[in-house]
């Protein structure tokens, strides 16, 4: 069930959006995503040798999933169908799988049907695909915007090629728009266009690695200079696009950002391991890409609080104040002064020395309690503050610690040999590993010598 026939199709490309208009019509047209679809590379051979597989197209808009999808149409024996999920349901879907059946049996041509948006399907409607696929009935190309490893079921997953589409770069973006520039067919080169290195930059740079947003600016600086739009781009007289056509043509930059997507997540791990890397600059970068998204300030603040425990730790205990009165600063000032103190907890925890020894040392603490027999609390130890307790023994041998020397007493406290907290050569934790040593040979009863005191 294609949307349009080829007739239709043309017509409406003619009239189409030059994005759409210019969209490859052969693998050698197709600009980008090299590193599956290069000369050599997977999904370029298994192209040329016809032998496609179900696959799912997955990466930002304006990457080239649906020209794609198009241009291996065009390349493959096997019969093609077009659909969007967002326009169609279980029924129209359970048509062309019918339909590719009798063309299997009565031809032996199998059939690629393109589903555009096919995260817009639920569970229920992506199970109708299953049989058909698992069978190779259809080869599935399924484009999606979504992680499919959250967006769609886990056995439609499993039985495709998963390729991830990366943004253009900007010497891609520039060599799309050069080419619509000269295009005389389907592009602007009809016109007498002169656009300077500057404007192209300055789109290549601000489209963020969309290509449809990178033409439609291209688009907007030509048309609006045209003053008669009925007449042919030959009698349209000059037009010259500069950095100013430029700037107007494209406005304010789109962040693609998915506060639930992988954008959020992404975003969120390189700012968290930036701090922990130690690296300031890149964490405010971070930082500054989730703020310009409209994250939520509150979420940032909460894992530069995690990053100061988990990663600096006792190696700069400051770390963890300054975050948490941050966090407070945010709750009380909001956006956009939040961003202040923000990057003062934010840089100081990536400056700060790093140990992650209190981190380690709880999660090894929690293992034992979860996978070990649980220890019983030492006699000693016991609550005695209630009538009865010295009856049942407990504190019974119990040493004060303030009534010995240095205020460590020569006792156990735990009833096995475990050790999980092991303090780092790191800043302030320098110190306390030195104490620590100290303290441990007190509690075995070990004196130590002045030399071995911290």
């Amino acid at each position: 069930m294609t949307l349009f026939n080829e007739s239709e199709r043309r017509t409406i490309r003619e009239q189409a959006p030059l994005a759409v208009r210019m969209r490859p019509r052969t693998p050698e047209e197709f600009v980008g995503q090299d590193h599956f679809f290069g000369p050599g590379k997977l999904l370029r051979r298994m192209i040329d040798a016809d032998r496609l597989q179900s696959a799912v197209f997955y990466g930002p808009p304006g990457t080239g999933k649906t020209s794609l999808a198009e241009v291996i149409a065009g390349r493959l024996s096997a019969a093609f169908e077009q659909m969007n999920a967002a326009l169609v349901g279980v029924k129209e879907v359970r048509e062309v799988l019918e339909q590719a059946r009798d063309r299997l049996l009565t031809t032996k041509q199998r059939t690629v049907l393109f589903l555009d948006e096919v995260h817009r399907f639920n569970r229920a409607q992506q199970d109708v695909l299953l049989p058909d696929v698992e069978d190779g009935v259809i080869i599935l190309i399924g484009s999606t915007t979504e992680n499919p490893f959250f967006a769609l079921n886990a056995p439609l997953v499993s039985r495709s090629q998963i390729f991830r589409f990366e943004p253009l770069s900007e010497a891609e973006i520039r060599t799309l728009l050069g080419r619509a520039i000269a295009d005389k067919e389907r592009g602007l080169g009809r016109y007498r266009l002169t656009v300077t290195d500057e404007a192209l930059a300055h789109w290549a740079t601000r489209s963020d690695g969309d290509a449809r947003r990178a033409l439609a600016a291209l688009e907007v600086a030509v048309l609006s200079q045209v003053k008669d739009p009925a007449a042919p781009p030959e009698k349209a007289g000059p037009i010259r696009v500069d950095l100013a056509v430029a700037e107007e043509s494209i406005q304010q930059k789109a962040i693609v950002y998915d506060a639930t997507g992988d954008e959020h997540y992404d975003a969120a791990s390189a700012f968290i391991k930036s701090m922990r890397g130690s690296d300031p600059d890149a964490a405010l970068y971070w930082m500054a890409r989730m703020l310009e998204a409209g994250e939520d300030p509150r979420f940032i603040a909460r894992r530069a609080v995690i990053c100061a425990a988990e990663d600096v730790g006792n190696a700069d205990p400051a770390a963890l104040m300054l975050a948490v009165a941050a966090m407070h600063a945010t709750e009380f000032v909001g956006m956009p002064e939040a961003r202040i103190p923000l990057a003062e907890a934010v840089t100081y925890i990536a400056c700060a020395p790093k140990s992650n020894a209190a981190y380690v040392g709880i999660d090894r603490a929690m293992k034992d309690v979860r996978e070990n027999r649980t220890l019983p609390v030492p006699m000693h130890l016991r609550d005695a503050s209630y009538k009865g307790a010295e009856r049942l023994g407990h504190g019974k041998d119990y040493k004060y610690a303030h009534a010995f020397p240095e205020g460590v007493a020569p006792q156990d406290y735990l009833g096995v040999e475990k050790t999980y907290y092991e303090p780092t050569d790191h800043g302030h934790e320098a110190k306390l590993k030195a104490r620590l040593e100290h303290y441990r040979k007190l509690r075995k009863g070990e004196a130590g010598t002045a030399e071995e005191k911290p």
